[in-house]
């Protein structure tokens, strides 16, 4: 069958630790629909850095095609989602004059691009400016200065840099699967756009992502980014964890871990047991789900209490109304959200995606967040509508010049 090309649909490839998964999304005059999801399993991420082009070129290629064929239309174009140990953020603050006495656009710009005048580390590029609040002369909290009056201007931004290296190698994967890239787009921000309501980015939320290979906190106050960090930690610990203290194939032990596992011993019942396969051909074990549960427990306090430090490291631990709100694969575990609330001592949930139609029962899940959220921050970058000011493709330059070797090399 053809599938005809669409100009209103947009598409987020998530390439994570475990797998990639590719979401379409439809823009109508009511919202975003989702018309088609893709997934493939993904072993050659690590840290956030490919370790084998060819095989993660088949992982994307296959996700694409099924995303294709379940939403019956030809993907050109993707807005990419990356995260990794490489990824780092840290806030500037800028001051300018302002011409004619009023703030123009060009006023912000110029602020902005004072902003992120800051020294870069050899192999490392800005991949976000996400500006936080603007003052005028000493007015401050302002979050749209164009229009306003003054002398004198301040813009505080976050500044989110990753390894030129790594974004080098995943633009030129998804260029060989013979996609263009509209943009670079950090998981968290984009998870943010779909799993957080504006009134939790107004009071104080942090934003866990708890992937395969690692931890995403990012805190949210004031309606933007105040702090980003990943934590080398998550769920592929769990899995070895299980491996090692039940005697079993990893590959079972991941699936023990989707089906049986538990962040909390004290929510299982006592008396209920699990087929646990053994090594060597051995015969299955019944062995307490208890057990399972003290494996687990440890290691999640573990992370929890590494991502709760972070928060306490940059002093937002009393400011964070909203609570906690988890995303990403591991989230799934049951017991987490209340563990994650003993820990944080605050109100947790998961974070499902929001304000979606279409097959959203497909993607109702925390592991879909990226996915979706790339397609809501690209919808939002398009109308102009994001809070984040969109400066520039800070990947542009390095985008085309991969499309163009790529085009002239096949």
């Amino acid at each position: 069958m053809l599938m005809g090309k669409r100009s209103n649909v947009i598409v987020g490839l998530d390439i994570g630790s475990t797998k990639t998964t590719a979401v379409v999304g439809e823009v109508t005059e009511t919202g975003i629909n989702i018309i088609g999801v893709g997934t493939s399993l993904n072993k050659e991420i690590r840290k956030g850095t490919v370790v084998n082009i060819d095989s993660m070129v088949e992982s994307i290629k296959t996700a694409v095609e099924e995303a294709e064929h379940m939403s019956g239309c030809r993907i050109n174009s993707v807005y990419v989602g990356i995260s990794g140990s490489h990824i780092k953020g840290q806030n500037s603050l800028s001051i300018v004059s302002i011409k004619g006495r009023e703030v123009s656009e060009s006023d912000v710009q110029r602020a902005i691009d004072a902003a992120k005048a800051i020294a870069i580390p050899v192999g490392r590029e800005i991949m976000h400016i996400l500006p936080q609040s603007y003052v005028i002369d000493g007015q401050e909290g302002i979050k749209d200065p164009i229009g306003m009056s003054g002398v004198r201007l301040e813009a505080k931004v976050h500044i989110v840099t990753g390894a030129t290296s790594a974004i080098q190698d995943i633009v030129k994967s998804v260029n060989r699967v013979g996609l263009d890239i509209d943009d670079v787009v950090l998981e968290q921000l984009a998870a943010g756009e779909a799993v957080l309501s504006s009134d939790e980015k107004d009071l104080g939320v942090v934003l866990l992502d708890i992937g395969g290979a690692n931890t995403s906190v990012t805190i949210f106050s004031e309606g933007s980014i105040k702090h980003t960090a990943i934590l080398p930690v998550g769920g592929n610990y769990l899995t070895s964890d299980i491996s090692t203290g039940l005697r079993t194939p990893l590959g079972d032990a991941e699936k023990i871990k989707l089906k049986y596992g538990c962040a909390l011993t004290s929510m299982i019942p006592k008396d209920e047991t699990i087929n646990v396969p053994s090594l060597g051909g051995r015969e299955d074990r019944e062995v307490s789900r208890q057990i399972l549960g003290r494996i687990m427990e440890p290691r999640m306090e573990e992370i929890l209490n590494l991502a709760y430090k972070e928060v306490v490291r940059f002093g937002f631990e009393d400011l964070l109304a909203a609570g906690v709100v988890l995303t990403g694969g591991t989230s799934l575990l049951y017991g987490i959200t209340e563990l994650a609330e003993q820990i944080f001592d605050m109100p947790a949930r998961k974070g499902i995606p929001i304000g979606i139609g279409g097959l959203s029962d497909i993607v109702n899940s925390p592991a879909h967040a990226i996915g979706v959220g790339l397609i809501i921050y690209g919808n939002n970058q398009l109308g102009g509508d994001s809070i984040y000011r969109n400066t520039t493709n800070v990947f542009g330059k390095m985008i085309r010049t991969a499309k163009k070797m790529f085009s002239e090399f096949f």
